[in-house]
Order: C-alpha cells, then sequence, then structure tokens
C-alpha cells in the first residue's frame, strides 16, 4: 500500500539547490516524491497524511560522519540503541561510528554486525568506519576492498594518527585502487605524547603539559605530500589550527582530492574553557587559542572545511573525573550538534544554507552516502527544526548513558522539532 505524507507550512532549506524558501514536501513510499511552494493546492488526493511543520525549517537529515558508540566491548558509556536515540533527538538521521571497539572493527564480520544492529534498532542509520590497519596498532594494512563490500563507508585508525610515513603511503596507494576514502587523525604522535592541553600560556600556568599545535600542522603537511605521490582519497578529521587548515587550503587550489571536518567545541569554545582544570573540557585535539578558533570559522565560510561532525566521545564519571592529565578526553555532542552549529548563523560568520551543507549535504557527499539532498528521488530523511526558539542545555537531560560536555546551561537558539527517516517520523517534539 503507497505511504503518501505532506510536510506543509515549512521552510525548505536545501544547500545543493540553493532552495530557502516556504513550501511543502511530499515522500511516497520513503523517498521524496515532489517538493514545491503550493503542493496541497496540486489536489494529491484524500490518502495523503498531512503533517503541518508550523513554520519550521526542513532540511535533509542530519549525516554525523564521526562519532563512537563503545559497542561492542564499552556498552557501559554507550550503546548503538542509546546513541541512536540521541541521534535522532537531534535531527540526525544517519551517522558513521569510528572502529576504536572492544574488538576494533577490522573484521568483515563486525562490519556486517554494525549494519545488522541498525536495521535491528530501526532508528537513525548507523555505519562504521573499518580500521586502517589490524587492531589500530598503525603496521598491518587491513582487507579494504572485503570490508568496503561489507558495508565499511572509510578507513581511519580512529583516535590514532597513521604514524608511519611508509604505511600511510601504501594505506593511500591502496585505498585508491578501490577509490576509497582515508581519514586521519592529524595530530603527531611524539609531537603530543604526555600533553593534556593546547601549549601556551595557559597551560603553563596550570603546570599541564602543553600539546603544540605543530603537532597536526606536520602531520597534514606530510600526509598531503603523500597524497600528491599516491592520487589517494584523502580527509582530514577534527581539524583545530590555523596551520592545518591553511595547509588543507593550498592543497585544494592544487586540486588534490583532500576534505575536512571539525566538530562544534573547535569554534565554540577556546582553551580558556579548561578553566581551573574543567576534565570535561578536554578533547582530542584540544582546545586551541582563541585565533585557532576565528581560522576554524574562516575555514567553515570559505569552504576549506567541509563538514561539521560532532565528534561524540562518551566517557563514564569515572573516566572523567579525575587529575586533568589523568582524565580520557571526549565531549558528548549527538544533541548539540546542530543547535551549537546554528550559533554561526545566528551570530552572522556564516549563512543558514551553509551551516546545513556543513551538517547534511557535504558529510553524506565525502562518505558518499544517500541523503543530504531534499530532491525527488532521494530518501525522505529529514530534520524538522525551529530555528529561533531558545533553550538553555542541560547536560543531565542528554539522551546519551554519558553526560560529558562543558555546555550545561548554555543558552542556544534552534531546536529540533522532528526527525523524519524514510518518511517516518522517529522523534517529534510538541510545539
Amino acid at each position: 500500500m503507497t505511504e503518501r505524507i505532506l510536510f506543509t507550512n515549512a521552510r525548505l532549506l536545501d544547500p545543493a539547490s540553493g532552495i530557502d524558501r516556504a513550501g511543502e514536501l511530499l515522500a511516497e513510499n520513503g523517498v521524496i516524491a515532489a517538493l514545491g511552494p503550493t503542493l496541497s493546492q496540486d489536489g494529491l488526493g484524500a490518502d495523503v497524511r498531512v503533517v503541518d511543520c508550523a513554520g519550521c525549517c526542513l532540511a535533509p537529515g542530519l549525516t554525523d560522519m564521526r562519532v563512537q558508540l563503545r559497542e561492542p566491548g564499552d556498552e557501559h558509556q554507550e550503546t548503538l540503541a542509546t546513541g541512536a536515540e540521541a541521534a535522532i533527538a537531534g535531527g540526525i538521521t544517519t551517522m558513521a561510528m569510528l572502529p576504536n571497539t572492544v574488538p576494533t572493527i577490522d573484521d568483515h564480520a563486525l562490519v556486517e554486525f554494525v549494519s545488522r544492529r541498525s536495521r535491528e534498532i530501526g532508528r537513525t542509520a548507523i555505519r562504521t568506519y573499518a580500521a586502517a590497519t589490524k587492531g589500530l596498532h598503525g603496521h598491518e594494512l587491513t582487507e579494504y576492498g572485503l570490508l568496503a563490500e561489507a558495508g565499511a563507508v572509510a578507513f581511519t585508525d580512529g583516535l590514532r594518527a597513521i604514524a608511519d610515513a611508509v604505511v600511510m603511503r601504501r594505506a593511500l596507494s591502496y585505498a585508491s585502487t578501490f577509490d576509497l576514502l582515508v581519514v586521519q587523525h592529524p595530530e603527531e604522535p611524539s609531537l603530543s605524547a604526555g600533553g593534556a592541553m593546547n601549549a601556551g600560556e595557559i597551560a603553563t600556568r596550570l603546570g599541564l603539559a602543553g600539546i603544540t599545535p605543530a603537532a597536526e600542522t606536520i602531520m597534514v603537511e606530510r600526509d598531503l605530500r603523500l597524497v600528491e605521490i599516491t592520487g589517494g582519497r584523502y580527509h582530514a578529521a577534527h581539524v583545530s589550527t590555523a596551520g592545518a587548515i591553511d595547509a588543507i587550503r593550498r592543497a585544494k587550489a592544487r586540486g588534490l582530492d583532500v576534505t575536512c571536518d571539525t566538530a562544534p567545541h573547535y569554534f565554540a569554545l577556546n582553551e580558556t574553557a579548561v578553566g581551573e582544570y574543567r576534565t570535561f573540557a578536554k578533547v582530542s585535539p584540544p582546545l586551541r587559542s582563541e585565533e585557532d578558533r576565528r581560522a576554524v570559522i574562516d575555514g567553515l565560510r570559505d569552504g576549506t572545511i567541509d563538514a561539521i561532525a560532532s565528534d561524540h566521545s562518551p566517557q563514564d564519571q569515572e573516566s572523567k573525573r579525575l587529575p586533568f592529565a589523568s582524565a580520557e578526553p571526549g565531549i558528548v555532542g549527538l544533541e548539540t550538534l546542530l543547535p551549537l552549529s546554528l550559533e554561526l548563523y545566528h551570530n552572522g560568520s556564516l549563512s543558514l544554507l551553509q551551516v546545513v551543507r556543513a551538517v547534511s549535504q557535504r558529510p553524506a557527499e565525502i562518505l558518499r552516502l544517500p541523503g543530504g539532498r531534499l530532491k525527488p528521488g532521494a530518501p525522505a530523511d529529514l530534520a524538522i527544526f525551529d530555528l529561533d526558539r531558545p533553550w538553555r542545555i542541560d547536560v543531565a537531560a542528554l539522551r546519551s548513558k554519558c553526560k560529558n560536555a562543558p555546555y550545561d546551561g548554555r543558552p542556544v537558539q534552534g531546536k529540533v522539532t522532528r526527525t523524519v527517516i524514510a518518511g517516518r517520523t522517529v522523534f517529534g517534539l510538541e510545539p
């Protein structure tokens, strides 16, 4: 039986086509059938179910290209099911999880396990990266072709840099034979070893070992040289420094197949958020200087930074309530990805379509996933949000199992009111 749903009274946002206008969208059997200013006036029939969007923005569902979900192995911190619930509350209809689970996702059976569990949960689509090297040890490459065939979206060693230049060259060359993407954690490990926060005056005052911004820049610049040699597809994750962003900007100008993303904490916070040893503000790479924070915004504005990912990293109390140097890095971010990104619109740094492009269209394109666009034939995966609704982030109310975030009480504007997957409402708030 054909299921037809008309989303009416909406502000349609589609950065791929430049659409930003009032209108309606018709979903039929899980895909977008039509969109336009006055579909309901064309006599769609009595079998159409109507959803009134109450003037809210209707955009392609968010694609979060960097999350940690801890299953299998550390389900006390997060599971695929709890992560999916948090994701749909944030308007995320697709997410890609890192392979740093226990055991590591370096075998096709584990890639298939994630796909099967995603279907069983039936909420947001959960895809996974596969490890670039076996066991994430940085030495022996995994079977890229078999893992991609099983459903891996790209290859990365997660929180670890592929530090050996010979291994990275082989990874890029091997991946290029299958036209696959290699994702790097851009941090030169010998320069970051033992560091707890950004190197500088604040680290010195707090007596904490610093991580120089050059650790990121050096790794990115080395990798870009290897991309030139191999012709591989390369993505730098969570870039946070002016030097790395400038290197990627120049590489793109030379025509290299290079992309990158950042996370909200690198434009919403700077190193002062560490305050008096606030471990909830400890991340990897660390929060940077105000100059670097502004460089991240500039990179988003000019398109050097392609995407914004939540970098969702759940940590339990026992991992965070420790001396700063001993605490685990990471911030949960599935439910705060959109409102923190919308700050860039509300403060005039980016246009609304630029924000939507960074959290929806571009990550889907980089990972070659369906979605990210409002066009006939595309999946009816939608995020509907009230652009101007004010609220305060209540960390205790987040749906993630862990509550490690430094945003408690932060005022934001923009609230997801409905999340739709394949035409089906999976999350909704009362107006």
